[in-house]
């Protein structure tokens, strides 16, 4: 059936095509006489009248006379001719009339030929057009055919989409049955886990209760023994090895005392007894029986060991650097990544060192003999990592990057161990607080978090008006740097900011120093500033001639015995300030022909790493 309605439209065009073939052949043999038929004609109708000519020039009779011969060409003879024409002059003149119709029909002739040729080159011509012509229709008869199947895939396409639209209405549906279910869920297991908080609340503090009530019973008892002990007599003997036995009701306390506290021996050598006590061996006996039963029966709270109380490690930052060197020279450069590197930092062994960059990769480095020796590459980042850190103990790396998220390495782990998801803009900050098991982010989408690295739980969110370039962690504070030009401190134990200190420009990044009493920002603005935070005011302000802020991620750190203050500038080279005085101490350039992203300096002061958008790494001596 198929076949035959197929066969049909190729049978009609093949119909049309003969009809358009035999129409054109009518009409090119036609074309050929359409000229040519007149033309013959008009020498048909020359040729009778120069028949009839020549009739009228052949003598009827000889009785011809003027009177009766009226002849066409007797006005030429002129008016004053009173003879008549003889056969010979009329022939003579018939000869030359026939010799012009000759002309006359040749030249025709030549026109005809002339016009035979001109209708030959349209007829080509025609021809060709016609040719064109049913070329141009049989591809508007494909075009058509085209234009047909698209109408008939767009009406499948459209009829698909709608089905699909159906479907895609029908999965919103599902899924937001499926979202209230979630949070329904949710809400049924937030309340659960407080029930089970609360309980174990109170179970802990019925525990305790009860614990207190049996030390107290316990002291009790052990101090009545004590004073019903302290009333019986005691009974002394001169060994080295003396031994008081105090018993009640079954019941016996025996305290050893030492052999240079026996100064009851007498010089003799004689073994006496003293059936009555002795006041001052009493005393002694007692008074060092319930020191000893009081370290034993202890029991008074303590924080963070009360029972349900959950002990927290704790890695202060002990410096190691009395006085951090100068760097002077490049030891070593290399192309480290794939790409611009943006982030650096030294462990706190000081011969470790990360390094993290736009190819999603962060590469971790060996300091030996003045060389980097690649150590490891940890992958797994769904971004462009904007910071790195490593934990307080040296065994794990925080890093920040732009896929709305901080991820956790293991060293010596390839892959991401945990990822810290809830930003819903780029992170450009992730830093360890004084444990490993907290840290801070900040973002761009103006929110400052704190995780709980054991649980992978975001354990309080700050809103901000500004989003945070750079965040750094005090024993009870967090400090971020914004956009809006404004550093701001944040107290770990209270929901709200604590303080605001403005600066001139953007705030790309903040160090803060050892023990914690100052700290360094870097801003837009091209300029360095100290902040001594025991009075909460900007002590020096560090600014030089060539040197700029080459991005929004920036960094500047202090020297580990801060002295020294060091930033990289956007023409690629370092700058170095004292801190005390202000003073520019020096500049290194050389290795970098790109802006410098970031600084690092160990924290034996003795090597420097900067790293820059043309992906060098440059370790300085």
């Amino acid at each position: 059936m198929a076949a035959a309605c197929s066969a049909g439209p190729s049978a009609a065009r093949w119909k049309r095509h003969i009809m358009r073939q035999l129409r054109q052949r009518d009409r090119t043999q036609k074309a050929l006489f359409l000229e040519l038929v007149p033309a013959y004609n008009h020498l048909l109708e020359k040729a009778e009248l120069l028949a009839q000519y020549s009739e009228k020039l052949q003598p009827e009779s000889n009785e011809v006379t003027p009177a009766t011969h009226q002849n066409p060409w007797a006005e030429e003879s002129g008016p004053d001719s009173d003879q008549v024409l003889s056969p010979a002059t009329l022939r003579v003149k018939w000869q030359e009339e026939e010799e012009g119709l000759r002309l006359v029909c040749g030249e025709m002739a030549y026109q005809v030929v002339e016009k035979s040729a001109a209708l030959c080159a349209l007829e080509s011509k025609l021809e060709e057009q016609q040719s064109r012509l049913a070329a141009l229709e049989a591809s508007v008869a494909q075009l058509q055919e085209a234009r047909t199947q698209q109408v008939q895939q767009v009406d499948a396409r459209r009829a698909r989409n709608a089905a699909q639209l159906a479907a895609y209405e029908a999965l919103r549906a599902h899924a937001r049955l499926q979202e209230a279910a979630l949070r329904k869920m949710e809400e049924e297991a937030r309340d659960l886990l407080e029930q089970l908080v609360q309980r174990k609340v109170r179970a802990a503090a019925e525990r305790n209760q009860r614990f207190e009530r049996r030390e107290r019973a316990k002291q009790a008892r052990v101090s009545q023994e004590l004073k019903k002990a302290a009333k019986r007599t005691v009974s002394i003997s001169e060994s080295p090895d003396t031994i008081v036995s105090v018993t009640k009701e079954g019941a016996e306390i025996t305290l050893a005392l030492p052999a240079e506290t026996q100064f009851l021996e007498s010089e003799t050598g004689e073994k006496w007894k003293r059936p009555f006590r002795s006041a001052s061996a009493t005393s002694l006996t007692l008074s060092h029986c319930v020191d000893v039963v009081k370290g034993l029966l202890d029991f008074k709270k303590r924080r963070g060991h009360s029972i349900g109380g959950v002990s927290e490690q704790r890695y202060h930052s002990i410096p190691v650097c009395v006085v951090a060197r100068l760097p002077t020279w490049a030891q070593d450069v290399l192309d480290a990544h794939l790409s611009e590197v943006n982030a650096v930092r030294f462990g706190p062994s000081s011969s470790l060192l990360a390094t993290g960059g736009a190819d999603r990769l962060i590469h971790l480095w060996n300091v030996v003999g003045g060389r980097l020796e690649a150590n490891h590459t940890l992958e797994g980042a769904g971004g462009s990592i904007t910071s790195v850190d490593f934990d307080p103990s040296g065994s794990q790396i925080l890093a920040a990057t732009y896929n709305q998220a901080a991820q956790l390495w293991k060293v010596g782990e390839a892959q991401s161990k945990e990822t810290l998801s809830g930003h819903t803009d780029k992170v450009t900050a992730a830093k360890f607080k004084l444990t490993r098991h907290q840290a801070v982010t900040g973002s761009r989408d103006r929110t400052v978090k704190e995780w709980d690295l054991s649980r992978v739980y975001c354990s309080r969110t700050i809103n901000v008006l500004s989003y945070c370039n750079d965040v750094v962690c005090g024993d009870h504070v967090i400090i971020s740097g914004h956009n809006d030009q404004k550093i701001r401190f944040w107290d770990s134990r209270v929901p709200r900011c604590i303080q605001v200190i403005p600066v001139q420009g953007r705030v790309t990044s903040l160090s803060l120093s050892h023990d914690q009493l100052h700290l360094l920002s870097c801003s837009r603005d091209d300029t360095l500033k100290v902040i001594d935070l025991r009075v909460s005011n900007i002590r020096q302000v560090f600014s030089a001639d060539g040197f700029k802020c080459g991005s929004d991620w920036t960094k500047a750190v202090f020297s580990p015995d801060r002295s020294y203050a060091l930033a990289g500038s956007l023409d690629g080279a370092l700058y170095i300030w004292h801190v005390n005085t202000g003073r520019l101490e020096n500049s290194l350039r050389g290795p970098h022909c790109a802006a410098v992203n970031a600084v690092a300096w160990c924290c034996s002061g003795s090597h420097v790493v900067s790293v820059d958008q043309a992906r060098k790494v440059v370790l300085w001596h």
